[in-house]
C-alpha cells in the first residue's frame, strides 16, 4: 500500500471520528462505515496492539526506542471480524483495562506515533475510509472530507465502560473507572505530540444524552452535508 500524503487530497473520501475513551467513537465509526460501504480503521487498536506486544516482550512502556521498534514491525492483522497479533486472536485481550492504559502511555511517545503514522494512512483505499481515534482529523488525515469529534462527560463514559465490563463478567468499580477516565483524558490532552483535541473544522458532537443510532445519524448527516457543499 502507498501511504497518502497529508498535503494532497486522498484518492478516496475519508471520514474521521475522534474523541476520548468510551465516547462511542469506535461503535459509531464502524456503523457509519457499514452504512456507507467504506473501510473502517480502529486506530486505537494499533496502539493497544503495540502496548500488548510490549507487555508480551517484557519491554517497558517508557522505553521509547524499543516500543517504537515493536510498533514499526507489528505482526498485526484485522480479518474475520477479529484482531490478530502474530497469528493469535487478541480481540478480547486488547480490550483489557491494563492494555488500554498501556496504549494511552505508548501513544504519548513521539517515535511510536511516527512508526504507526504511515501504517494508518495506508488504510485509505477505495472506496473510502472511516477512521476513528484521537488524532485522525488533526494529524493522520488532516484533509478528510468530514471530521467529527465525539465527547461525553467522564461520568457517562465511565458508566458505559462499567456496563461493558459487567456484561463480559468482569468485575469493575465505577468510581475507580471515573478516576481512570479522567487521568487518561489528562494524559491524552496534555501530551506534547498529537494531543487529543478537535480539528478546527470538526463537528463537535456531545453524546452524553445520545444513543448510538442518533450519533450515527448525526455523523451521516454531517458527511452528506459536507459532500453537498463540495
Amino acid at each position: 500500500m502507498n501511504a497518502a500524503s497529508p498535503l494532497t487530497p486522498h484518492p478516496s473520501p475519508v471520514i474521521t471520528i475522534d474523541g476520548p475513551s468510551a465516547s462511542g467513537k469506535g461503535t459509531v465509526a464502524e456503523r457509519v462505515a457499514a452504512a456507507l460501504g467504506l473501510h473502517f480503521l480502529d486506530s486505537g487498536a494499533l496502539y493497544r496492539l503495540t502496548a500488548l506486544s510490549a507487555m508480551q516482550h517484557r519491554v517497558a512502556l517508557t522505553d521509547e526506542a524499543s516500543v517504537a521498534a515493536l510498533a514499526s514491525a507489528l505482526p498485526a492483522e484485522f480479518r474475520e471480524g477479529a484482531v490478530w497479533l502474530a497469528g493469535q486472536d487478541v480481540t478480547e485481550a486488547i480490550r483489557a483495562e491494563a492494555v488500554g492504559e498501556g496504549a494511552s502511555k505508548v501513544a504519548a511517545l513521539p517515535a511510536v506515533r511516527e512508526a504507526l503514522l504511515a501504517r494508518q494512512r495506508a488504510y485509505c483505499q477505495p472506496p473510502g475510509l472511516v477512521a476513528d481515534g484521537r488524532d485522525m482529523g488533526t494529524v493522520v488525515f488532516p484533509d478528510a472530507v468530514a471530521k467529527v469529534f465525539l465527547t461525553a462527560s467522564a461520568g457517562a463514559r465511565a458508566q458505559r465502560r462499567y456496563k461493558q465490563l459487567i456484561d463480559k463478567g468482569i468485575s469493575a468499580n465505577l468510581p475507580a473507572l471515573v478516576v481512570d477516565m479522567e487521568a487518561r483524558d489528562a494524559r491524552d490532552t496534555q501530551r506534547s505530540v498529537a494531543p487529543l483535541k478537535p480539528a478546527p473544522d470538526a463537528l463537535l458532537l456531545d453524546t452524553t444524552e445520545m444513543d448510538i443510532e442518533s450519533s450515527v445519524q448525526a455523523v451521516l448527516d454531517h458527511y452528506h452535508n459536507r459532500i453537498a457543499a463540495n
